[in-house]
């Protein structure tokens, strides 16, 4: 029996779910970033996979974000359509060292612009400490990012998971 792999997207998507063969249902939690994004308002950071602390956060990329940094490392994974990355390197760090998760910008960050990146499904793209970045979509699309767990990150588990 051939098993084919289909990747969704955010007009065409399959909820899914998960079996349980012998354990306690309870144990498990199942999403779909699709689903999460079809729901969610343009950059709201909906949390869909937790370790600890390091999370993966479904964005549904719509026309502008806001400008945002890190005082670490984070990686955007473009699930659907095309995104195009903005960054700037930050004449003074806006995140503390100590603080954990994505912290929006007010207004136009200050420093050196670094570029640009144009993003399409499959693409992985770092936004990296220091750096100020803001995402632009034309139409609808999905990012992943991965990132730590902060103050802008959402978590709708009952609303998303598999019960």
């Amino acid at each position: 029996m051939a098993v084919k792999t289909k990747l969704g997207s955010l007009a065409h998507y399959e909820k899914g779910g998960v079996e349980v063969i012998d354990d306690d249902p309870k144990h498990y939690v199942f999403s779909n970033v699709f689903e999460v994004a079809s729901k969610s308002k343009p950059y709201e950071k909906v949390c869909v996979g937790k370790n600890i602390k390091n999370v993966l956060e479904a964005i549904r990329a719509e026309g502008t974000s806001p400008w945002y940094t890190a005082s670490h490392d984070e990686a955007a994974l473009v699930m659907d359509g095309t995104v195009e990355i903005r960054l700037v390197k930050l004449d003074q760090p806006a995140a503390r060292d100590d603080q954990e998760g994505t912290t929006m910008l007010e207004g136009q960050p200050r420093g050196r612009k670094m570029g640009r990146i144009v993003a399409r499904r499959g693409h992985m793209a770092l936004l990296p400490k220091g750096s100020a970045y803001q995402f632009h979509a034309d139409n609808p699309g999905v990012i992943l990012l991965q990132t730590l767990f902060g103050p802008l990150t959402i978590e709708r588990w009952a609303e998303i998971c598999q019960r």
